[in-house]
């Protein structure tokens, strides 16, 4: 039953993914709802794996490929990473039933988000580092077509720039891969551990790596083509932002850097430094932009700054706040991209200085785009309070004054995103006859809403999964 359950995670949407312009020929609405089951299918298979990931705080169920090496593993991080994606995923294509209805290319559309969760549930369980590799190339193919999803001059130039960029950093974080396969014989997970046996992994080789983790989770310098994706539909942004794209990156950094490879204690150093300099330029460049989906675009940039540091830190707090702040990041920035969908497919601008006095007219997403903003800010009781919490009190214990930039980059989260609300929802109206989006798409931000609350309020489910997963991390290394 396990091996199945794995297979089928990974197997549905990217197998399944194929069969959609088939579907569609049947009946669109037949192609929808296949779309949303082969996303759903992940989702409720990794349920079905906590309690097998969970067992003994420490064990973890792989089993072998043909070619002999590990193929799949199932622990509690990978578990809740593929609940993470596919959850969120699920909701972001309910949305697009809405958003996506009246627009050429639907079959494509559907195919490669499909395809995209798909090659995210492959990576996450992946045992291998060509594995890894294989589907993270996936991922940047998938990112490329749905960028530049409108066919227009500058969506192909910007779909071009995030390709080439993430590509890059692959190509070299693939050297990195062969590197460690120098230095351990293997690419296998668990037989690299094994060898390592406590070693650390050559400096250069996580130097390799590391271009690709931030290059693929738009870290500075590497965060410019992030803000560009804007251009793509708003599902395709908030897939990007909340629930696969840069994920990715947070997520392999967590498989190798904690769970897998020991590292030089310099490392610990230097990343939060980097992720604390990301945080605040990207905050600060939000203060300044007017385009509101560039705004949550930046915003995304920084809060991935907070991420890398609950992991890089290294120690139970700040981990367990890092891949908490995954799940709660994902919730709210999906629901303030998706509310920010609802806006522009009405008022057809993303200039936030054009709109005004948008609550009467649009009174769910208004509340929906709040509630979400708090949990992002770290208000109290919202999901995101508790992760942005457990990071930087995990930071301050660790002695490290780089948990004050932090804290300063909280405020400028607040600045910025309450600049936004402001700036749409009160004030004088500027635009008449506005109202809110489809059924279908009000819904969706709705009920994102009502998850960042019920994420702080009723955090007890995740943050047992997460402990598990941090505690098999640090008993692994």
């Amino acid at each position: 039953m396990f091996n199945q359950l794995i297979l089928l995670s990974v197997g549905c949407p990217v197998l399944g993914a194929f069969l959609l312009p088939a579907f569609s020929r049947l009946s669109e609405k037949l192609r929808n709802a296949a779309a949303l089951l082969l996303v759903l299918v992940p989702f409720v298979a990794a349920f079905f794996l906590i309690p097998e990931a969970s067992v003994d705080k420490g064990r973890v169920f792989q089993f072998l490929s043909p070619i002999g090496s590990h193929l799949f593993v199932v622990d509690a991080l990978s578990v809740f990473m593929a609940m993470v994606s596919s959850f969120i995923g699920s909701l972001i294509i309910v949305y697009s039933f809405g958003y996506i209805s009246h627009y050429d290319n639907r079959d494509e559309y559907y195919l490669v988000v499909v395809l995209f969760l798909g090659s995210m549930m492959g990576l996450v369980y992946s045992a291998n580092l060509i594995y890894i590799y294989v589907f993270w190339e996936v991922t940047a193919f998938c990112c490329w077509r749905l960028i530049g999803f409108f066919r227009g001059e500058t969506h192909i130039f910007r779909a071009d720039k995030a390709f080439l960029v993430t590509m890059a950093g692959s190509l070299i974080m693939l050297v990195g891969f062969l590197g460690v396969y120098h230095q351990t014989g293997s690419f296998d997970l668990a037989i690299i551990k094994e060898r390592l046996n406590g070693i650390p992994i050559s400096s250069f080789y996580v130097f390799l790596i590391l271009f690709g983790i931030l290059s693929k989770s738009a870290t500075l310098p590497f965060h410019t083509w992030l803000p560009d994706a804007g251009v793509a539909p708003t599902p395709v942004t908030a897939l990007l932002h909340a629930a696969v794209l840069v994920k990715i990156g947070v997520y392999v950094y967590a498989r190798l850097f904690v769970a897998t490879f020991p590292i030089e204690q310099f490392w610990h150093i230097l990343i939060p430094i980097l992720a604390g300099i990301s945080a605040l330029v990207s905050g600060c460049a939000a203060l300044l932009e007017n385009d509101i989906k560039r705004i949550i675009a930046y915003s995304t940039v920084s809060q991935i700054g907070f991420i890398f540091l609950g992991l890089s830190i290294g120690n139970e707090v700040a981990l367990l706040g890092g891949l908490l702040y995954i799940l709660m990041h994902g919730l709210s920035k999906a629901g303030l991209f998706l509310c920010a969908g609802i806006i522009e497919h009405a008022s057809h601008t993303k200039d936030i200085t054009k709109l005004g006095g948008l609550f009467s007219a649009m009174p769910v997403t208004a509340v929906s785009f709040l509630i979400c903003a708090f949990s992002v800010m770290g208000i109290p009781p919202f999901g995101g309070f508790f992760s942005k919490y457990f990071v930087i009190i995990g930071a301050a214990k660790s002695g490290l004054g780089i948990a004050c930039f932090f804290l300063f980059g909280a405020v400028l989260t607040m600045l910025y995103l309450m600049r936004v609300f402001n700036a749409i929802f009160m004030g004088e109206t500027k635009m008449e006859g506005l109202h809110e989006g489809c059924p279908w798409m009000v819904g969706t931000v709705a009920s994102l809403a009502f998850l960042s609350l019920a994420g702080g309020v009723f955090s007890q489910f995740p943050v047992d999964l997460v402990q598990t997963a941090v505690k098999q991390m640090l008993g692994a290394v």
